[in-house]
């Protein structure tokens, strides 16, 4: 008689019997480390205390929270199919795209529906609304911006153009599409761009703040931007909600399309605060265009670290005054100059 299952079967009870064991031992540790009088004890109530004293970053009772995580894997489940092939972790074979992207599109309607419901649930107009309501708008929603992915890949079409037309550096459109910082926060933005314009709280802006932090760009969802966009290198960009920006504009790094003022904070929510750029704009690295009656008119070219509050007129170059330099005869002679070792 084989008794090889029984033994299997005994080693597995042992197993068991031995994790249930670690098991209880932890959770008597545990116990004892809870005691009213333990020190573990009272810091957990000084924790709790401070969840009431400082709701604004609690979430307790609340039914449904936002999922980050699910948003980001929506999202970049979304570029998958604008860029099809170029960010999916197994070749696509083409007389398999059809399924491929069908799946796609399921597993985008069925979880970022879930996250739009929830996110109206947050709206003041709509704290109130059922269930069902919140989750049928979601799903038009969702079914919307999907319907604009034929566009968005038209549009984003143009922007890798720019980029390569802009980029004596680029030797491929693949190179722009897997390397470019600057062409993955654009993309993240067309996207949460229609979000925006649905009127969808906060989902946008997690989009594009995933993409500021993998990239170091900054553009708020609310901004218009038009076609054949191309930011160069891009660390350091920061584009406002109330920017405009035409067609055929090129901004490169540390470039901030900004308020002029925001010492009244949440008075100016909903004013147009920042520039307006006008089409086949340049604009070179370190400058800043402030304000929301600026206005950069048509074919300008703005030169680098360049502060400017005004309007700037059609056809023209504006820059600083560039710094003077100062050159002294001898070199690293001792006393001319402050030896740093960095």
């Amino acid at each position: 008689m084989d008794n090889t299952g029984n033994t299997a079967a005994g080693q597995n009870g042992g197993r068991e019997t031995d994790n249930l064991r670690d098991e209880l031992g932890r959770y008597m540790e545990n116990k004892k480390g809870m005691d009213p009088d333990s020190k573990t004890a009272r810091l957990v109530d000084a924790i709790v205390a401070s969840y009431e004293e400082h709701p604004v970053s609690t979430r307790l009772n609340v039914q449904s929270v936002l999922n980050r995580d699910m948003i980001v894997d929506v999202t970049e489940k979304i570029r998958q199919i604008l860029f099809p092939g170029f960010y999916d972790e197994n070749r696509i074979r083409a007389e398999y795209v059809r399924y491929i992207v069908g799946e796609k599109l399921e597993y985008i309607q069925y979880n970022l529906t879930k996250q739009v419901a929830i996110a109206l649930g947050t709206d003041e107009m709509c704290a109130d609304c059922s269930k069902s309501v919140l989750l049928k708008r979601a799903e038009e929603i969702v079914n919307e911006l999907l319907e604009k992915i034929p566009e968005l890949r038209e549009i984003l079409s143009t922007d890798i153009q720019a980029f390569y037309d802009g980029d004596p550096a680029a030797y491929s459109f693949d190179e722009i599409i897997l390397s470019y910082p600057g062409l993955m926060a654009i993309s993240v933005y067309r996207i949460a761009h229609v979000l925006w314009d649905l009127k969808v709280p906060l989902i946008p802006r997690i989009m594009t703040e995933y993409a500021h932090g993998k990239t170091g760009i900054d553009i708020h969802p609310g901004a218009t931007i038009g076609r054949y966009f191309f930011i160069d290198h891009g660390t350091g960009i920061v584009i406002g909600e109330t920017t405009i920006i035409g067609d055929h504009v090129k901004i490169y790094q540390g470039v901030t399309l900004g308020g002029l003022s925001t010492r009244k904070g949440q008075l100016l929510k909903g004013v147009k605060r920042h520039p307006t750029i006008g089409n086949n704009v340049t604009i070179y690295s370190g400058t800043s265009v402030l304000g929301g009656e600026t206005i950069i008119g048509d074919n300008v070219t703005i030169g680098g670290n360049t502060f400017v509050v005004r309007s700037v007129p059609s056809n023209m170059t504006a820059s600083a005054h560039a710094p003077e330099l100062e050159y002294r005869r001898g070199g690293n002679a001792e006393g001319s100059y402050d030896d740093y070792i960095i």
